[in-house]
């Protein structure tokens, strides 16, 4: 059952959780994506069969919740993320973080380490507002979003263009974490598609050669795309989740 909060910051969360035993799991989704994916529900059901608690929600302007897509940017994210766990969880939990979602789970990590039993990645995206979107952006692109704030680009999902605000991007520029210490001390587990179009093999080789802890562990899957959904795919998420409960 979808139940709402209302955020320190003022913004209505939508958000699912089902009671269990600890460490809790909990989802943390991509840009633009919902707590209604494929591997949110994957997780859910899972979870279910092992008796363990599990949250998922959206972030603000992401799928139930109140707000605009194009008004919201990775500190309100990362505020609407910590505001839900702090709020339904107890006890210290396990980050699932898909693409976005791994950047979040990153930044969740170090501001509340005392949380954080362990992270799992699924082709994580730290820092993508600079190194995807600013790198990729031509001058006249650049010009646009400086001028008047926000730039459309094209989905590669069959969706209507989406809004990148200048927001965004200057937003993203205060939580980077590819340009400064990582030090992650709960186990991290990783996973890569070779196939994947949006999140390149080298930002994963590159976060794991840059992140430092006890326990970090990277798994690259020959032919897997961003989506990472295929049951042999769900499986390998799975088993990582176990991994760092153990």
């Amino acid at each position: 059952m979808t139940e709402y909060l209302d955020t320190p910051a003022g913004r209505r969360i939508a958000y699912r959780f089902r009671d269990g035993q600890g460490p809790g799991i909990v989802f943390l989704g991509g840009f633009r994506s919902d707590m209604t994916g494929t591997k949110a529900e994957w997780l859910d059901d899972r979870a279910r069969k092992q008796g363990r608690a599990f949250l998922r929600f959206d972030y603000s302007g992401h799928g139930a919740s109140a707000g605009r897509f194009e008004d919201g940017c990775i500190g309100d994210w990362l505020a609407d993320a910590h505001a839900v766990i702090q709020a339904v969880t107890q006890g210290p939990q396990v980050l699932v973080g898909s693409s976005m979602g791994g950047w979040i789970a990153i930044l969740l990590a170090r501001a509340m380490p005392d949380r954080i039993a362990g992270l799992v990645t699924v082709a994580a995206a730290p820092d993508f507002t600079e190194q995807g979107f600013w790198a990729g952006f031509d001058d006249k692109q650049r010009q646009a979003l400086m001028a008047t704030g926000r730039v459309a680009l094209p989905s590669d999902y069959g969706d209507e263009p989406y809004v990148i605000s200048r927001r965004l991007i200057e937003d993203g520029r205060d939580h980077l974490v590819m340009d400064r210490p990582l030090t992650l001390l709960c186990p991290v587990r990783m996973f890569q598609g070779t196939a994947d179009r949006d999140v390149p093999v080298d930002w994963a080789l590159r976060l794991l050669d840059h992140a430092t802890g006890p326990d970090i562990r990277l798994t690259l899957v020959k032919d897997a795309d961003h989506r990472f959904s295929t049951p042999e795919c769900l499986q390998l998420i799975g088993q990582g989740v176990d991994d760092v409960v153990a």
